[in-house]
């Protein structure tokens, strides 16, 4: 019986897929294309590019990197050259999966629901799938180009060693731009299932690892002490877990959520209007309403989370340490001295250690040059400036978003993460991030999550908004 219920799934799948938008079925395609980091493999999925591309007189490089079956992808539409170039980028990586919470196969591409559901369907092979079906249509449509229009696939965004800033350094002239599309903002529809706003990236969070390493006593266990390890950093985290980093607003963060309080009924239009006073008491009072959303309160704050624990050897010695691995992901111009001295204030316990997690802790093995390498790249990351709004791009995304999504307003944007997008932000070459596609809270949770999927219409509208926006910014104007 349930060889046969899966038949009928996978034949209700097929004949749905048949009807297929062209941007569903290359996402689908890319999807059965496992590119989980580690070890990424984004190779396989250059080379499935490269026949999707190449056909269309599309220049393409395949750069590979020092690890093998991990490569990056490049295909460029040649303009006249009257322009620099308008670059398009999107990472071939995701992340893994805990397979027994899925629902569906998380590397089939499954068509359930009106939507694409596989890993990456979000985050971000509908990105590259909305981005490339849009330069793709430039070339079937035979659109002459003032600039030309490069497409990357990028590979190691989702490990960091031989990502963009790698590829800048070995093949800096294949990727050259005036400015740049990437991940970033969101297009949000509310409980309506109208596009309420369209966000555009001009700055990413940094992030930062500490490690709390508690101190006791190594005994055996059947003779506990007071000064017990892992109770101490138990008592560490406790006081971690209820305490919250205060409200720091940046001016691309106060032009959102002033947006939001545009779009949104009350009583949300006072608390994002609070938000913004000056005010302590209304500030703290808005916090604490417009907190229980979690992107949001992500992106107006330093925020804190314990994801690696280590402690003890044997069943029958209480150990001698036990350790916590914090990421933070920070407010352009935090300091990791200023966040230790914050958990050291928190945690008031001298037992406790609070230092940088070492790059092997958070990346894995590295030698020196690699950690030198890392440890460059996250100083980088925390100079950068956000992208300005008074250019071409910025202006044209704005322009389309309003008319593709009429409902919808568009607002600069403060990444609540990091990106890929410093490659070139640290050259001087404006960047601006968005996730092409509307989606609602229920699909932003499943990021990194269980059952990712994003609505087909969604897709589609990304195309339509992206396709317009390269026209603007690259076409010859007759």
């Amino acid at each position: 019986m349930l060889n046969r219920l899966a038949l009928a799934l996978a034949v209700t799948t097929l004949v749905s897929a048949a009807d297929l938008p062209p941007v569903a079925q290359l996402l689908v395609d890319v999807i059965k294309i496992d590119t989980s980091n580690p070890p990424g493999n984004e190779d396989k999925l250059a080379q499935f590019l490269k026949t999707k591309f190449a056909p269309l007189g599309f220049e393409i490089d395949i750069i590979e990197t020092p690890q093998k079956g991990k490569s990056h992808f490049i295909a460029r539409l040649r303009g006249n050259g009257s322009k620099k170039p308008v670059l398009l980028a999107a990472h071939a990586d995701v992340v893994g999966v805990e397979r027994e919470k899925w629902t569906v196969d998380p590397f089939a591409g499954v068509i359930k629901d009106g939507s694409v559901y596989g890993r990456g369907a979000i985050d971000f092979k509908g990105g590259l799938a909305v981005f490339a079906q849009a330069v793709l249509d430039l070339a079937k449509n035979k659109v002459k180009l003032d600039r030309d229009v490069i497409f990357l696939s990028e590979a190691d965004e989702e490990g960091g060693l031989y990502n963009t800033t790698w590829l800048a350094r070995v093949a800096w002239d294949k990727i050259d731009c005036e400015y740049s599309l990437n991940e970033g903002g969101w297009i949000i529809k509310g409980k309506d299932g109208k596009t309420s706003y369209v966000s555009i990236s001009t700055a990413d969070k940094g992030g930062v690892s500490l490690t709390l390493n508690a101190k006791g006593t190594s005994t055996h266990s059947s003779m506990p002490r007071p000064d017990n390890a892992i109770y101490t950093l138990a008592r560490a985290l406790a006081k971690l877990s209820s305490y919250d980093t205060k409200v720091k607003l940046t001016p691309e963060t106060r032009m959102f959520f002033s947006t939001l309080s545009d779009v949104s009924p009350e009583p949300m239009k006072t608390h994002f209007k609070n938000l913004l006073s000056d005010d302590p008491v209304k500030v703290a009072e808005a916090d604490k309403i417009i907190s229980e959303d979690t992107l949001l309160h992500a992106i107006m704050r330093n925020t804190i989370a314990p994801v690696l624990m280590s402690a003890g050897f044997r069943g029958n010695v209480i150990p001698g340490n036990a350790e916590v691995t914090l990421n933070f992901r920070t407010i352009p111009g935090t300091t990791t001295e200023e966040l230790i001295d914050e958990i050291k204030e928190v945690v008031q316990d001298p037992r406790v250690e609070i230092t940088p997690a070492s790059m092997a802790m958070t990346r894995g093995p590295m030698t020196p040059e690699q950690k030198k390498q890392m440890d460059d790249y996250a100083k980088m990351r925390a100079s950068l400036k956000p992208s300005p709004l008074d250019n071409e791009l910025y202006k044209s995304l704005v322009k389309h978003a309003l008319a593709v999504y009429p409902t919808a307003k568009v607002t600069p944007y403060l990444f609540q993460a990091g990106t890929d997008s410093s490659a070139w932000r640290s050259r001087g070459i404006p960047v601006y991030g968005i996730y092409p596609y509307p989606i609602d809270h229920e699909d932003l949770k499943r990021m990194h999550g269980n059952d990712e999927r994003v609505p087909i219409s969604s897709l589609e509208t990304g195309v339509d908004l992206i396709y317009k926006t390269l026209l603007d910014v690259a076409a010859t104007k007759k």
